[in-house]
C-alpha cells in the first residue's frame, strides 16, 4: 500500500460513499453520542457498534496495521516486525505495515476502510473513535498492569525557567493542535500553574514531540511540553544528552497510544486480533527494547481510560469533526 500523505478532508468523497452503505443510516440510529453519522452507539459504550447487517462485516485476507506517526517510520516498521509476525500467526492473515505521515492520514485511512488495526496517539484517539469507527481495546503496560505517560515541561539545564509561570514571555513549543500532552493538556492545566498559552506566551507548533525536544536542546525554544515516553526513548537512542536539559514540571500519568481495530470487522477476526495482542511476549524483541518498562498489552476501554482525555479536550472546546482534525 502506498504511503498516504493526504489530509483527512481530501478523502471525504470516499468516506461519503462508504456512509451510503453503512449499517446505520442517520434515521435508523437512536443513539450515537459524538460519533459521526456513519456510526451508531446503541449500547452506549461511546464507540461504534458493529454493523447490524452481517453482510457488511469485513474479513479481509490482508490486514493493514499502522502505528502513530513518528519521526522515522522506517525504524518503527522494523521494530514492529516481530509483533506483525505474531499477528499473522494468530490470525492466519497476511499483515502489512502502513507508515502513516500524519494523524489526519491515519484516521482517514481507517474511516475509508483501508486500515484495519492501528495505534493512535493519546490526543487523536477520540477523533479516530468518532470519525473513523476505531474501537480501542489495548494499551502497552507493565507486568503489574500499570501504564501511562506524563506531560513534562523541559527547558535547558542553565535556563532561568524554574516553574511553569516563568515561561511567560518565552519561546514555547507545542507539538500539534490535536496532541494531548503536546497541546491540549497544557492549555487545560497550565492556567492553574500560573501561565496561559497564547496569552502569557506565544505558542509555536513544532510538529512533533521529537522536534520540540530537539528544539529545546538546540536553543530554538526556551521550553516545551512533551510526552515523557517519547523523550525517554529519544534519550535511549542517544538523540540528545539528558545533561543538557531539565524537567520544570510533570503531570500525573495519562494513557499512552491506544491500539484499535475497525468496528466493522467480523467478531471472530476481532477476537483473534485481541488474542494476538494479549498473547504477545515483549521480552527479547525489538519492540520490548524500544518501549522500556513495557512487558505486555493490557485490555482497556475508551469509555474508562480516555475519560480524562475527553475532559481535557472538552475544556479546550474540541469538536470531533473532519475540519477539527484537518486543522491539525
Amino acid at each position: 500500500m502506498p504511503k498516504d500523505t493526504t489530509l483527512f478532508g481530501a478523502a471525504l468523497t470516499a468516506a461519503v460513499a462508504l456512509s451510503a452503505g453503512a449499517a446505520w443510516a442517520q434515521d435508523d440510529c437512536a443513539e450515537r453520542g459524538a460519533l459521526d453519522t456513519m456510526y451508531c452507539d446503541a449500547d452506549g459504550d461511546l464507540v461504534a457498534d458493529a454493523p447490524a447487517d452481517e453482510s457488511q462485516l469485513r474479513d479481509p485476507d490482508t490486514l493493514v496495521f499502522a502505528y502513530t506517526p513518528v519521526e522515522d517510520p522506517a525504524i518503527y516498521e522494523d521494530i514492529w516486525d516481530p509483533f506483525i509476525s505474531h499477528l499473522e500467526e494468530v490470525t492466519g492473515k497476511d499483515v502489512q505495515f502502513f507508515a502513516v505521515q500524519s494523524n489526519s492520514a491515519e484516521v482517514e485511512a481507517m474511516r475509508s476502510g483501508r486500515l484495519h488495526i492501528a495505534g493512535f496517539s493519546t490526543g487523536p484517539t477520540p477523533y479516530a473513535v468518532n470519525l473513523a469507527g476505531a474501537v480501542p481495546f489495548a494499551i502497552m503496560g507493565s507486568d503489574d498492569g500499570q501504564f501511562g505517560y506524563k506531560l513534562q515541561i523541559y527547558t535547558q539545564a542553565d535556563s532561568d525557567i524554574q516553574e511553569p509561570a516563568d515561561m511567560a514571555g518565552k519561546r514555547i513549543a507545542h507539538t500539534s493542535p490535536t496532541s494531548n500532552s503536546g497541546n491540549l493538556a497544557p492549555r487545560a492545566l497550565f492556567p492553574d500553574l500560573g501561565v496561559v498559552p497564547d496569552e502569557d506566551y506565544e505558542v509555536t507548533y513544532s510538529g512533533s514531540h521529537d522536534q520540540s525536544m530537539l528544539g529545546v536542546v538546540a536553543g530554538d525554544y526556551d521550553a516545551a511540553p512533551v510526552a515523557s515516553e517519547v523523550v525517554d526513548r529519544m534519550a535511549e537512542r542517544g538523540l540528545y544528552d539528558p545533561e543538557e536539559v531539565r524537567i520544570v514540571w510533570e503531570s500525573d500519568p495519562f494513557p499512552t497510544t491506544s491500539y484499535t481495530y475497525a468496528h466493522d470487522l467480523t467478531q471472530d477476526l476481532k477476537d483473534k486480533i485481541e488474542e494476538a495482542f494479549f498473547s504477545f511476549d515483549f521480552e527479547g524483541t525489538a519492540l520490548g527494547e524500544e518501549f522500556t518498562g513495557v512487558s505486555k498489552f493490557i485490555p482497556i476501554t475508551y469509555e474508562d481510560q480516555w475519560a480524562v482525555i475527553r475532559q481535557i479536550q472538552k475544556a479546550n472546546g474540541v469538536e470531533y469533526t473532519p475540519e477539527g482534525l484537518a486543522a491539525e
